[in-house]
Order: C-alpha cells, then structure tokens, then sequence
C-alpha cells in the first residue's frame, strides 16, 4: 500500500505485455472469440463527472462528491459495461512520517511521489479494452485528488464513496459536470467490473462487500479484505514489511491530496485516536473495515490474485477472503504468484491479459467464454512452474510436534528457553536449522523422502511461559535446503506498448522480470501474536510472568513445495524485528516441547 515503484502501483496497472498489439478491426463478438478491436481507440470520448456520495465526511454540509473520469468508444451505438478503477493514489502523495514509537530509533518517512494532473489514463486497460467495446472509468477515492470528503484508510464512507460511482453507472445516483448540470451515464450498461493493485484492489473488495447491484465482478489484486490483520495480528501492533511505524493515520495523510486538506484535521486526529496502538486490540474502529465478515453479501463474481512474497499485503488476506467468499458461494477464480506486491503480468504477461480478457468478457458481456469451466486455481508453485486444480487449497491439515532438542516429530514433554534479542532479524534467526541459538528455538525435521506440497493456512499451538517486557511471539515456518527461488524484480532498458499513443498516453510500459536466486533456505510463511490476547483479539489479558498458557494463531496463507532432501523448520522467536514493536531485550520465553504444535495443510 505503499507509495514506491516496487511496491505499489501509483495509477494504474503498469508493467510490460510482451508480444502484445492490437489490430485495427476484426470480427464482431461472439461466443467463440469475444469482443474484438473494432473502436478507434483515438476517437474515444473522454469526459469527467463528479458524482454524489451518501455521506458527508469531511462535515462541511454538502454530500461528498467523487471525481470520476471517463472513457469510452465514440462509435459504440448501444450500452456498454464498464471496468472500473479505484484509487487513492491518482493525485499522488505526501510525505508523511511514521510512528515513532517503535523503538528509540528515528520514525521512517514516507518518499513523496507525484503524478501529473493532465493524464487522466494511464496504464493499460484502456488501451487494451476501449477498443474492444468497454467503458474505463478511474475515480478519485474520497479525500484525494479531485474528490471532496477524507480518507480514512479503508472506512465506511470510503467504500460508499466508490459504490456510489457503481450507483451512478446504474441510474441510482445523481453526476454533475463541470459547470453543475446534471449527466446521466446514459451509454452504461450498468454492468461494472472493478480492478486494482494494493489500496485500488482493496476498494473492489469493500465494494462487493455492500452487495450493490450492477457491481458483475471484481479483480483484487493484492488486496486487504481485513485492515486490522494489516496493520494488526491476534491482539498485537504490526506493520507492513519495512514500514515499522506506520498505520490507519499516516497513510491517511499521505493521500489527502484533495483541496483544503485541512478540513480533515478532526477525522485525521480521530483516526490516530481510534485506532489504538496502545492495546492493539480488534474494536469497533477495525470492524468497520473488515470486509470478510460481510462475504455473505458479495453478488459480484471474483478474480482473486496475489503474490506468494507479498510482504506488504500479506497473503493471510487472500487466503481468508477466499475462503470466505466460498462459504458463501461466490463464483471465484484465484491466481497466486511467485512475485512480491505485484500484478501477475511481470511473471506471465500475455496469458494474463488474455486470461482477463476471457473474464471481463464471461461477466459483463455475458460473453460464454468458457473461463468457468477452467480449472479454479492457476498456482505458481515455484518461479515458472505452474499447477491448475479445480479447488484450493489442495491440502488437508497434519500435526506435527515440536519435539524437544530441535525436532519436528514427537518427544517428551521438556522445557526450552530463548532470549528475545530484538536487534536481531528473522532471516538472522532462521538462517541456521541446526545448533543452539540463545535468541530462538528451531524444529526441524529430518531430510523428506518425497516433495510436500504446503497448500492452505498454517496454524501453531504453542504452549509457553514469558517474563520480561515483549508480549509477542513470532513463529516461522522455513524451507532448509538449497534451491533455485524468487529473489526480486528488475526493471529491463526495454518497452512494450498497446495501441496508440495521444495526449501524452501512448499505452507503452517498461519492461519487468523477476530475479531468482540459488539461497539454502527460505522462510515460507511466518505469524505473530500478542500474548496478552490469547483468549480473544479485542480484549488484552495481563499473563502472569513464569506461568506456562496456550497460545494459538495462525501463519500467513501459503502453496510452497519443499522439494525432496529438504527439511522443514519451525522457528520460534518473540520480537519480529521488521514487524512488530520492538520492546527492551531479555524477555525469557519458556516453551514446552512435546505438547507444542504445528498444524500444516500439506500433500506430497
């Protein structure tokens, strides 16, 4: 959610499409080829409307009003659906420091970025869709850009915001223009579809979330379905990976990019207040902006995606957001990357595009494109190996022990003590599967006969005492062994382009790859919890210091294949240096091998 190049994408969806055009003309849609580039894309109507919101954020008296930007094929002579994206990010952002209660240390700032006011388009799905017959339309979340209202870092009137433009798309909301006369979206089909990356997926999310008619489906990419196990988890303060400090507030601030920002100084004081960071405990304040416990109204169809080295939106909220969503029956669709805080082009580019292509064209041309009959889940398993199935997760749950002196497997029942030593970071921790560390406790288990294949959410149950000052406990799941894996993305002297290129949008990307490296071990997936709240995430509990508890909570979700001869490792530490607060050293964690579990969702 970030404002840097590698790890959000400002406006839009911006990498490379290798190999992509589009041709001037081709056959009318149609069941067997979808829609096809028959619109001048350099005829296209471009056009702004300010669209009212049912909410008065910023309490100045009049309803919220959200910029909305628009462009659709001139020649198209019936109602047409609409891809829409969200964003918060289209005016740019400030700088803005972070907490500094972290530690003694220096809070972090924010780098500012900047994007330029006249190019209302960039990216590639206009390129790519208006000539195929689609409407794209980009709008201004509220508080930022030409919107009026506040941010508030994924609150209610957020998401009323963004549905409103749905509503207004469907004839249930009043746009005005420039100078203040009405217009009526009166080319829509009313039939929407919402995308984004980071902050611009989560708003299809929150969206869905309400229910609302005309909203077909939703692409999140990298998306939060639950803001508090963003910047929270199981009762403790957390943050994104290498934005110790920041929270609900700065991020606030960081896109207020809006007129007057300074008619939101009241909402940004009551987001620093409410959002408690403090306890860390789940409230009111985090309810309103978790949108798994309203799966059940979801009407729109779903594309999820995600990277599995997502370290910014980690990929507990996917897995809980899809697990969710088919509780409640959605019709759904995942793909899960080997990349970080990314789109899925960078890794498969054009069976991306054509993949949405199918999709957009399955839901809001009610094109039968036969996506639905694929299988459900495309799953990069390691860097270019790809596996289908038609559910996931692909696993079901098996216990393993932590065995005293170091072993995954069962063994008597014995207390083990480390040191919390907060200067020391998790992949320091877990670098290392055999000897004694005094900071750490590691189980691992002997070399696998065969690969295992982790599909799902891990969960551990850790029985152990605590005296010092750090209530966290932080568990790692590792992968001991040498292999070729993803190591980052790199930015190629090369560009891509589709269609043509007016007003400054010609459509063309630098081209993007990720990196991989040979390492000896990876850390697979990793958990916190605050043991003041072992018995409910919204109410801390004092632990009496020496006496052993129970505690359990999960890891992120994860599909990751330990190859054959390697080991997998268990890791357990308190401070997680990156994520959590990072309280004084010496807090003395006694664990009690034998009855302390790991549960993993695993086929071989």
């Amino acid at each position: 959610m970030h404002p840097r190049r590698t790890v959000i994408l400002l406006a839009a969806l911006t990498v490379s499409l290798t190999g992509v055009s589009v041709p001037a003309a081709a056959a009318p849609p149609g069941p067997a080829t979808g829609t096809q580039p028959l619109y001048d894309y350099t005829q296209a109507v471009r056009e702004e409307v300010w669209v009212q919101a049912p909410v008065d954020s910023d309490a100045d008296g009049q309803p919220d009003r959200v910029a909305v930007r628009i462009i659709r094929p001139r020649e198209a002579t019936g109602p047409i659906p609409v891809i829409f994206q969200p964003s918060p990010y289209y005016a740019g952002l400030n700088d803005v420091p972070n907490h500094d209660d972290i530690d003694r240390g220096a809070g972090q700032r924010r780098a500012a970025a900047t994007a330029d006011p006249e190019i209302f388009f960039s990216g590639y799905l206009d390129n790519y869709f208006v000539p195929r017959g689609y409407a794209v339309v980009f709008a201004d979340s509220l508080g930022t850009g030409g919107s009026t209202g506040c941010p508030t870092s994924g609150g209610r009137n957020e998401t009323l915001g963004m549905k409103a433009v749905v509503d207004w798309l469907n004839g249930r909301a009043r746009g005005v223009d420039a100078a203040g006369a009405p217009v009526r979206a009166s080319w829509s089909s009313g039939r929407t579809g919402m995308i984004g990356v980071s902050y611009n997926g989560t708003l299809p999310n929150a969206v869905a979330a309400t229910g609302v008619r005309g909203l077909e489906t939703i692409v999140p990419i990298a998306g939060i379905s639950s803001w508090y196990d963003y910047y929270r988890a199981n009762g403790g303060v957390v943050a994104p990976g290498g934005y110790q400090g920041e929270d609900t507030d700065v991020l606030a601030k960081a896109v207020l990019t809006r007129a007057n920002p300074e008619v939101c100084a009241g909402v940004m004081a009551a987001l620093e207040r409410d959002q408690d960071r403090v306890t860390g405990d789940y409230s009111a304040y985090w309810d309103e902006r978790n949108y798994v416990r309203d799966a059940s109204r979801v009407r729109a169809s779903v594309f999820l995606v995600h990277g599995l080295h997502d370290d910014n939106v980690r990929t507990l909220q996917a897995g809980q957001w899809w697990d969710a969503l088919g509780k409640a029956g959605v019709p759904r669709k995942i793909w899960l990357h080997q990349g970080p805080h990314t789109d899925a082009f960078t890794v498969r580019r054009q069976v991306w595009l054509e993949t949405l292509h199918r999709w957009f064209d399955q839901w809001l041309y009610r094109i039968d494109t036969g996506i639905m009959r694929d299988p459900v889940a495309d799953v990069e398993t390691a860097p270019n190996v790809w596996q289908t199935s038609r559910t996931w997760p692909v696993a079901s749950p098996r216990t393993f022990p932590l065995g005293a002196g170091g072993t995954l497997g069962a063994g008597p029942v014995v207390r083990e003590t480390f040191v919390d030593n907060p200067a020391r970071t998790a992949a320091d921790l877990a670098s290392a599967p055999d000897g004694q560390d005094p900071n750490r406790l590691a189980y691992v288990s002997a070399p696998l006969t065969s690969q295992v294949r982790l599909s799902g959410t891990p969960t551990i149950s850790v029985r152990a005492d605590l005296t010092g000052d750090s209530p966290y406990l932080t568990a790692l799941l590792v992968d001991y062994g040498t292999a070729e894996r993803y190591a980052g993305i790199r930015t190629l002297p090369t560009q891509d382009c589709i269609g043509p290129g007016i007003e400054g949008d010609p459509g063309c990307f630098a081209q993007r790859e990720y990196v991989t490296a040979s390492t000896p071990y990876e850390i697979v997936s990793m958990g916190w919890t605050d043991v003041r709240n072992r018995l409910s995430p919204a109410v801390t509990t004092p632990i009496r210091a020496g006496q052993p508890y129970t505690f359990r909570w999960e890891l992120q979700t994860q599909d990751h294949v330990f190859a054959a001869g390697h080991r997998i490792g268990v890791v357990l530490i308190s401070t997680e240096r990156d994520h959590t607060l990072r309280y004084p050293a010496g807090t003395v964690v006694g664990v009690r091998s034998g009855v302390s579990q790991i549960s993993l969702p695993v086929t071989s």
